[in-house]
């Protein structure tokens, strides 16, 4: 574990025991995460050690409207975000309270197995303006602003780039009010089983799920070029000891592990 990491642990314990000497009414744990996160914090849930009326049922959606949402007054007692910039963003405006990296992300394309879709030809291909192209919503979402980052990338190694495939892209998941496009389905299925788009950007972890439900898809890792490295940063936004306690939890090996088995790139474990 890092130093930085070692000191957050500190602080958090700290958090614990004072909130365990003042407690406060007992009302359950309310967690507001990433929708990246979905299914990693549901298993994390289940794993904490709490009984089950401990933790309401956790709130899912895209970051940046999260923390609006928190900001107009929802209680929450600890944001998971998608960025660093969220509860960067929620620490300033209560007093700097400590926020943490806890996990890693990447990006990666999603394509129609008919592009015959590689790392070399990926940007080529998104430039062709046959292809359809999908993105989160920038600002709402840190996909979106993650995305945006790859065409200012892209920009370096095809002047025009960045112009083009900001106007060709089709925002059809993250923002605040963009229900899926297949009711029932995932937001990213949806856009295929709607025949929407024939290429998505986004996260890594959740793209192997949607391969699956969907077979004619195929996974593309970005070229180093493009390369952009989401990270996951958390704070704690009550004195509730079993939001501390919470925050340890996915800081701790068993945590860590829960967001490596869903394809994220967990930065506490030992090698």
């Amino acid at each position: 574990m890092t130093c930085k990491l070692v000191r957050l642990a500190c602080i958090l314990v700290g958090m614990a025991i004072v909130a365990a000497a003042h407690p406060v009414a007992a009302e359950p744990l309310r967690i507001y995460a990433a929708g990246s996160l979905t299914a990693a914090f549901t298993d994390m849930v289940h794993a904490f050690p709490a009984t089950a009326e401990t933790i309401a049922p956790p709130v899912f959606g895209p970051s940046g409207v999260l923390r609006e949402r928190i900001e107009h007054g929802e209680p929450a007692d600890l944001l998971a975000s998608a960025d660093m910039e969220q509860p960067r963003t929620l620490a300033r405006e209560r007093g700097n309270q400590p926020v943490v990296m806890f996990t890693r992300n990447r990006l990666c394309a999603l394509g129609r197995a008919s592009l015959a879709l590689t790392p070399d030809t990926l940007l080529e291909k998104l430039l062709d303006p046959a292809v359809r192209l999908a993105t989160s919503t920038p600002r709402a979402d840190p996909a979106g602003d993650y995305t945006w980052t790859i065409f200012a990338r892209a920009e370096a190694i095809h002047p025009g780039a960045q112009r083009i495939l900001e106007a060709k892209a089709m925002k059809l998941v993250g923002g605040p009010n963009t229900p899926p496009l297949v009711p029932g389905r995932g937001a990213v299925q949806g856009i295929f089983l709607a025949d929407r788009a024939d290429v998505m950007l986004g996260y890594c972890s959740g793209a192997a799920l949607v391969a699956r439900e969907i077979p004619d898809l195929t996974i593309v890792p970005l070229p180093p070029a493009l390369t952009v490295g989401p990270a996951y940063g958390l704070i704690v936004l009550s004195d509730d000891s079993v939001a501390a306690r919470f925050a340890l939890f996915v800081l701790s090996e068993q945590g860590q592990a829960i967001l490596l088995k869903h394809g994220f790139d967990p930065i506490g474990l030992a090698q």
